[in-house]
């Protein structure tokens, strides 16, 4: 994968930035770079911030997945 890790840096800062915002969500702090989130409401903002993670998970996933070698094993299997 090109530019594998800028994807992990993407997938972590992702992850950190999610779960630290919706810490500081139970606090009643927001920040302040997410606070357009706040505008649609307290559970919109919720439910992005929980996408947040998951994607960053997702990211974090698809960049250390070794995607020529999953394509060797896949077409072993079909012979």
């Amino acid at each position: 994968m090109k530019n594998k890790g800028y994807w992990l840096l993407l997938g972590f800062l992702l992850i950190v930035f999610g779960f630290t915002a919706l810490i500081l969500q139970l606090i009643g702090v927001a920040w302040w770079f997410l606070q357009f989130l706040e505008l649609g409401g307290r559970l919109f903002a919720f439910v992005a911030k929980i996408l947040m993670v998951l994607a960053g998970v997702l990211i974090i996933v698809f960049a250390h997945t070794d995607w020529d070698r999953e394509r060797r094993e896949s077409t072993e299997e079909t012979e």
